[in-house]
């Protein structure tokens, strides 16, 4: 297996592992202690502390989170992915109480990869603005904006 499908399969292994059944351990096994992520909240830990906490959140707020990767792109020593997530919104999520209602959203991952196979650094985007539409806390209905439905055709 050449470096770059190791790290392709530990990224689905991030998905599989670590959001879907919340293994804490296996975050050890992946992420570097010191592993870069400049989009955590103020006042969390960094590292790969960090990285548990942010799983810990989402999965307090969807504890049946599930996360599929759906694009696995390698390039040298990094991994793009393109990923679907899915859950019930039970527990608080930015202040916004459990409403019972279900999320369905796309997002993308950019991971680093060291010479070992461990992730050094770590950025992710999600459609975090189509979420909040499905919580029913905007404004707006979801479908009356572009880009937003996120329904596979």
């Amino acid at each position: 297996m050449s470096d770059q499908e190791r790290n392709k399969q530990t990224v689905a292994d991030i998905y599989g592992i670590c959001w879907n059944k919340g293994d804490m351990n296996k975050i050890d096994e992946i992420f570097t202690e010191n592993v870069s992520h400049a989009q955590f909240l103020e006042g969390w830990p960094t590292g790969r502390e960090g990285f548990k906490t942010l799983v810990n959140f989402w999965r307090t707020a969807f504890p049946d989170i599930h996360e599929d990767a759906i694009d696995l792109v390698a390039d040298g020593n990094t991994v793009m992915s393109r990923f679907r997530l899915r859950g019930t919104h039970k527990g608080d999520f930015y202040g916004v109480p459990g409403t019972g209602r279900k999320v369905d959203i796309y997002g993308a991952e950019w991971f680093k990869f060291d010479e070992s196979g461990m992730v050094t650094d770590y950025l992710y985007h999600e459609d975090t603005l189509g979420l909040f539409f499905q919580l029913g806390v905007m404004p707006l209905p979801h479908l009356a904006i572009a880009g937003v439905d996120g329904t596979e055709k």
